[in-house]
């Protein structure tokens, strides 16, 4: 599939809509880790998936070509990103930085309101680590790291890590063999808490380097 002579702009009114939805849903599917790094994806599948147009679906790969989640090569077609160890601990590295920061963010610009929606995430992700219920903690994690991100206030840390594609190089590196959660998980995430409710920001970042640091240690990265 050739992306190259459309510029990722969908059309007006409704198609529009169709257009924020199929890629909002196939950059979820991405994130989500569903599809294994390297797969192919074939217009005609994703069209009828998310029930859209091949236009919308070539404006959408465009833009996820353009934003580094899919790869286009002449003969190849689209493909889901894989990454090398070395590109990998990059990303890893940078997010550790990015985060940490609005950890510390978070810590000075938390709302109370921010800070009962981060309590209940960790309540339930204690209530899922009681019941064995891995998916259900995994989707606590994620909602937790994103409530932090939205709780340091500020748009322009947010964007810079949002671009970072980490969680595409966590589940291609994953080590299926280790125990989920990871040990210590909860823990370390209720000291970035704690740290964010006593408003302590140097504590905030390095409650939240040290877990992001840990939770890279136990990635396949060689």
């Amino acid at each position: 599939m050739d992306l190259s002579s459309n510029n990722g702009t969908p059309d007006k009114g409704g198609a529009a809509t169709r257009y924020s939805q199929a890629y909002e849903g196939l950059r979820s599917l991405l994130l989500s880790g569903s599809i294994e790094p390297n797969t192919r994806l074939t217009e005609a599948d994703l069209t009828q998936k998310f029930n859209v147009s091949r236009g919308t679906m070539r404006s959408v790969l465009v833009r996820l070509v353009q934003e580094g989640y899919v790869t286009s090569e002449v003969n190849r077609g689209v493909r889901t990103r894989s990454f090398s160890a070395e590109e990998a601990a990059d990303i890893l590295e940078a997010r550790e930085t990015l985060e940490s920061a609005l950890a510390g963010k978070a810590a000075e610009r938390a709302t109370e309101e921010d800070i009962r929606e981060m309590r209940r995430t960790l309540e339930a992700m204690e209530d899922a680590q009681a019941r064995g219920d891995q998916a259900e903690y995994s989707k606590g994690n994620r909602r937790f790291h994103q409530q932090v991100k939205e709780a340091a206030h500020q748009m322009t840390l947010a964007r810079a890590y949002d671009s970072l594609l980490y969680p595409l190089v966590m589940r291609q590196y994953r080590n299926l063999s280790a125990p989920h959660p990871r040990r210590g998980s909860l823990e370390e995430h209720q000291a970035i808490l704690l740290a964010i409710v006593t408003h302590n920001p140097e504590a905030a970042i390095a409650a939240m380097r040290h877990h992001v640091s840990s939770a890279r240690r136990q990635l396949l990265l060689g």
